[in-house]
């Protein structure tokens, strides 16, 4: 697939690991529940370079959740740079979360923004809605990464527009994400 990244990325679920196995991954940025196992298909892909982050998929501080934080996307960032500092021939970037379809578009579009500083968020946040049709990208990292960027806004108003374009074509997912305590990102979309 063509693609405005400098290398080769892909988004998936942790259903999904094993298809991703002999696809010559170089780079997996993984991100899981606190609690939850390392995936068993980590243990049939070739070597790589891999950064694990673990936190909740919110985007508020709740009881009994670890929010994203920080120092969780200062983190990515670097896994970012640090690919981008000596690619190898072929490299190719996955970023997988539970699902593929929040924490690890918010991770991919902050990695790509970060690459590529001068294109435009909409852009970006275009990319990574072609790349994952499903693609709902978490709020929270998105802010932060945006500030840690100095984007100035950018790449969250654009996540709007994947917002709007996600409730246009499954307006279910209204009450899904207000029930998920995800009501500012629904909000986000009518802006």
């Amino acid at each position: 697939m063509d693609t405005i990244a400098p290398f080769k990325i892909s988004i998936c679920g942790i259903e999904e690991l094993a298809g991703h196995c002999e696809t010559g991954v170089s780079h997996v940025l993984s991100i899981l529940d606190p609690e939850w196992p390392v995936p068993e298909a980590f243990g049939t892909f070739g070597e790589h370079t891999k950064l694990e982050l673990r936190f909740h998929d919110v985007i508020e501080e709740a009881p009994d959740t670890i929010a994203p934080r920080q120092d969780h996307v200062v983190e990515l960032l670097t896994f970012g740079r640090s690919l981008l500092a000596e690619p190898p021939a072929g490299a190719h970037l996955l970023v997988h979360c539970h699902a593929g379809i929040s924490r690890s578009t918010a991770s991919m579009a902050l990695i790509l923004a970060q690459a590529l500083p001068t294109c435009p968020g909409e852009r970006i946040l275009g990319e990574i809605l072609h790349i994952r049709e499903k693609a709902w990208p978490n709020l929270r990292i998105l802010e932060m990464g945006d500030a840690l960027l100095g984007r100035r806004g950018e790449l969250v108003a654009a996540a709007a527009g994947v917002y709007r374009t996600q409730l246009d074509r499954r307006p279910h997912l209204v009450q899904v994400m207000q029930l998920a305590g995800r009501a500012r990102e629904v909000a986000a979309a009518s802006h």
